[in-house]
């Protein structure tokens, strides 16, 4: 593979504190609430298991793909000062589609090496408020002419470079490497089997801030907050995790006439949001949950651009110097089945050290939070197995990969 691509390694960049919201389904309970409120509320979070007084907090990152509230330019400054980060501190907004969330660590490690201290990471996702929006009406319409109106989380799906939508991009890896329909659907069984075993043995619940009604007061602001659906009081498990076997899934239809891909072996829609400290290792008090090493990003074709995290992680094992072998559990965003599957088969990777606890065909992928929780459900894995090294990575519309290498701090500790 082509060693081409951007590579960024940290000596002294660790990851003190991360957590998450629930994963909820589109239109479920979370779909009334802005990204910056579930965003707010999960930075809020982590800085209180962290410790971490938000007066200590040098920089905010944050992150959302979808225009899904009003004030939605406002996401990453909004998100620092209810999270009570001083008025002084700047935000950012920060964009890699599906990469978000690995590029917010990223960029922290890079803001750490620029003197910053303690940089909040905030990934935050509302599919269910994705708009139905028209861009050509602005100066009104014209008698007869076609109403622009669609739905942009429909229509956010096709790549007009490629001129296919993500799923055939799929598609097109399945045929690529072989990947007949019930091998694609396997792998999706196996995604929903261990993330409802998981959730069920109460795997994710360290993960997860239990979401209530809450208002969001901070001096000098106008008040916000959350508000829950009538008769909901509290969630505080993912919603998308259930039981089902390979005759409902080889039952569903595929997108394509010709493909493998179908709603059941794709990444659920979900709504949710992530939150991450980055701090200087060298600075820690207490052990932290991973140190972060290095991360790249790489371009390919639109046409298959879910292989990207096979040229990604390629290039992580080449500057990192380490062997595949020496990577003991990998977490692949599984925006399809036949992508990860083909991403797998393009590395040779030992599957058994692969998304152990299921992935987004059974959790869902709320596109910028996702890098977090790949990194969060990772290090945990490491530290409870005692084991080092693990590598987080994720696929991007457009054509690109972008991978990450964290490692268990009790081995340099």
């Amino acid at each position: 593979m082509s060693s081409a691509g951007l590579c960024t390694a940290f000596d002294d960049a660790a990851i003190v504190g991360m957590v998450r919201t629930p994963w909820v389904d589109l239109g479920g309970a979370l779909s009334a609430v802005s990204p910056i409120d579930l965003g707010i509320k999960a930075g809020r979070a982590v800085l209180a298991r962290a410790g971490i007084a938000p007066q200590a907090v040098d920089s905010v990152l944050a992150g959302s793909m979808a225009q899904a509230s009003f004030d939605a330019y406002f996401l990453p400054r909004h998100v620092g000062l209810y999270c009570g980060v001083p008025q002084a501190v700047p935000a950012l907004a920060v964009q890699r589609i599906c990469g978000t969330g690995l590029e917010l660590l990223r960029q922290a490690g890079e803001q750490l090496r620029s003197g910053a201290q303690q940089v909040l990471c905030v990934g935050a996702e509302s599919m269910s408020r994705n708009p139905v929006a028209a861009y050509e009406h602005r100066n009104g319409f014209r008698l007869g002419a076609p109403v622009g109106f669609k739905d942009f989380l429909w229509e956010a799906l096709y790549d007009p470079a490629a001129g296919v939508d993500m799923i055939g991009t799929a598609d097109n890896l399945a045929r690529e490497y072989g990947l007949h329909r019930e091998c694609v659907d396997a792998w999706a069984l196996r995604s929903h089997q261990r993330a409802l075993r998981a959730q069920q043995q109460g795997w994710f619940d360290e993960e997860i801030v239990g979401v209530t009604a809450e208002a969001f007061d901070i001096e000098g602001c106008l008040p916000r907050g959350i508000e829950l659906p009538r008769g909901v009081s509290e969630i505080s498990r993912d919603s998308h995790p259930r039981t089902t076997d390979a005759a409902a899934l080889a039952r569903l239809r595929a997108v394509h006439r010709d493909g493998v891909q179908t709603a059941g072996n794709s990444c659920a829609v979900v709504d949710g949001a992530a939150a991450a400290v980055v701090a200087r290792y060298s600075a820690c008090t207490r052990l932290p949950l991973a140190r972060l090493l290095m991360a790249t990003a790489v371009g390919v074709s639109p046409h298959t651009m879910g292989i990207g995290p096979a040229p990604a992680i390629a290039l992580l094992l080449e500057r990192s110097g380490l062997r595949l072998a020496q990577i003991d559990r990998f977490e692949i965003n599984e925006a399809q089945a036949a992508q990860v599957l083909a991403v797998a088969r393009a590395l040779q990777l030992d599957v058994e050290k692969l998304n152990v606890h299921g992935g987004a065909i059974a959790l869902g992928h709320p596109l910028a939070a996702t890098g977090l929780r790949l990194v969060h459900t990772l290090a945990r894995q490491l530290r409870r197995d005692g084991l080092r090294y693990g590598i987080a990575a994720a696929c991007i519309g457009g054509g690109q990969g972008m991978a990450l290498l964290i490692e268990n701090p009790q081995f340099t500790a």
